[in-house]
């Protein structure tokens, strides 16, 4: 279970965004805070994985939350939501290591894809003990390329192909089988396994054998 902070000091916002996330799977709200400070000196004793920061802000701003935290050895991961559209304040942000920035007004779409893109990472992080090219590349968020138009082997449809992966995307952290991305994405078994072994072959998919079905084994799929 992912531990979330909200903070921000418009009240229905604040009500919002925790709701929202503690709706999310594998995510929790402990707590939110209306200012930097209250949420620092929570912080100071009760670690969390992430925090969900407003910038503009009473008492203490977000980004000085933010540089009071790194200065103090907090490594909570944050996430800016904020109006602040400073070059000055952006860049300040990402060198203090912010997980995303995201402009109000913002739709809830791009907030799961934050938090989602998050978990992806501690996952990847808490499954590997060593890092390789592709574990770090998924770590800083580099996608993996899927072949241009021109590129694809005799068969092999480009629409076809965004289809699969963007089912594939929709949770990058989860487990795929080739029934459930034939249901999201409504095509055929057959043809959703041809694209798999191609993005297999190139080195963009994983697969395992689940055997613990209590039936016939299943393959399961995920993006490295």
């Amino acid at each position: 279970m992912i531990r979330i902070i909200v903070v921000e000091d418009d009240p229905m916002v604040a009500q919002l965004n925790a709701s929202y996330l503690d709706r999310m799977e594998g995510f929790e709200v402990v707590a939110t805070f209306s200012n930097g400070q209250a949420a620092l000196e929570f912080l100071q004793e009760n670690p969390v994985e992430l925090a969900v920061v407003d910038v503009y802000m009473p008492v203490c701003s977000g980004v000085e939350l933010l540089r009071q935290m790194r200065g103090s050895g907090i490594q909570t991961a944050v996430i800016m939501i904020t109006a602040a559209t400073e070059m000055t304040v952006v860049e300040e942000a990402l060198r203090l290591g912010i997980e995303d920035y995201i402009i109000k007004p913002f739709s809830y779409d791009r907030l799961r894809e934050s938090v989602l893109r998050f978990r992806d990472k501690t996952t990847v992080v808490q499954r590997n003990r060593t890092a390789d090219q592709a574990v770090v590349d998924r770590l800083l968020g580099n996608q993996p390329a899927v072949p241009a138009r021109k590129n694809l082997p005799k068969g092999l449809n480009a629409k076809t192909m965004e289809s699969v992966r963007a089912v594939l995307e929709q949770d990058r952290a989860a487990n795929h089988t080739c029934e459930s991305i034939s249901a999201a994405s409504g095509l055929s078994r057959v043809t959703v396994r041809h694209y798999l072994n191609y993005l297999i072959e190139i080195n963009v998919l994983t697969s395992a054998i689940d055997y613990e079905t209590g039936g016939r084994p299943r393959v399961l799929y995920r993006l490295k």
